[in-house]
């Protein structure tokens, strides 16, 4: 058999094998699910954190300047999505996934955006400009969250020996995108899903104002809301 017969044939196999699917109340890991048509579905909050301009970022300034950046980055993400209770599932280079379940998986996700924007504009930025006093005025650590949830179809996906977990689901996908809205210092981006279930403490701040502003994603026509404000963990 030749080298495309046998991709001819796995694709062909995908496509005809039945699915086993399983209705599940954590997050699922890769070993939990097999590499045939198997998979897991439950209801989740998926966050996403992205860097933005990475590519500046790595054209403009030395590798192990860039480097850094990602990692404090990154680092603070990850401890503040743990420290609300959210599972981390996926990487990829400058931005982090992660799935919140539970009854109060909204107002968590919430919680931990506000509080990586904290991390970003109170401990990331400063540390490196004490870092690099000779640094442009102009350079900051930008990023965005979005944040977005639905029911999620969770597969193992590549082959033996080099596969991961594929997440199928509106979250998963909106979510990602929203990371792309970016404007001045609006950091997060929520769907209105979100932000009609989360707690009223993410909502206002303690002396009555409110944390966002409702906006239309004429893309995808649809009632998205964002915020500049940030949270201390």
């Amino acid at each position: 058999m030749s080298f495309t017969d046998d991709l001819s044939a796995e694709v062909t196999k995908i496509l005809k094998d039945q699915w086993q699917t399983r209705e599940t109340s954590s997050v699922p890991e890769t070993p939990d699910l097999r590499l045939g048509n198997d998979s897991a579905k439950l209801t989740g909050t998926v966050l996403y954190a992205d860097l933005a301009d990475s590519t500046g970022l790595v054209l403009e300034h030395r590798p192990h300047f860039a480097a850094e950046v990602y990692k404090c980055y990154l680092a603070c993400a990850c401890r503040v999505i743990r420290q609300k209770g959210g599972v981390i599932t996926a990487f990829d280079g400058d931005r982090v996934m992660a799935i919140f379940i539970g009854d109060n998986k909204n107002t968590s996700a919430v919680r931990a955006a506000l509080a990586i924007n904290h991390a970003v504009v109170k401990i990331i930025n400063p540390r490196v400009k004490d870092q690099y006093p000779k640094l442009a005025d102009t350079f900051s650590v930008k990023h965005s969250v979005g944040i977005d949830t639905s029911e999620l179809f969770v597969a193992r996906t590549g082959i033996r020996g080099a596969n991961d977990l594929v997440w199928v689901g509106r979250a998963a996908n909106i979510a990602a995108k929203l990371c792309g809205l970016r404007d001045g210092n609006y950091a997060t981006w929520i769907t209105d899903d979100v932000f009609k279930v989360m707690h009223e403490s993410v909502k206002t701040s303690e002396d009555g104002r409110p944390m966002w502003e409702a906006r239309t994603w004429t893309t995808r026509n649809m009632s998205v809301h964002r915020s500049s404000w940030y949270w201390g963990a």
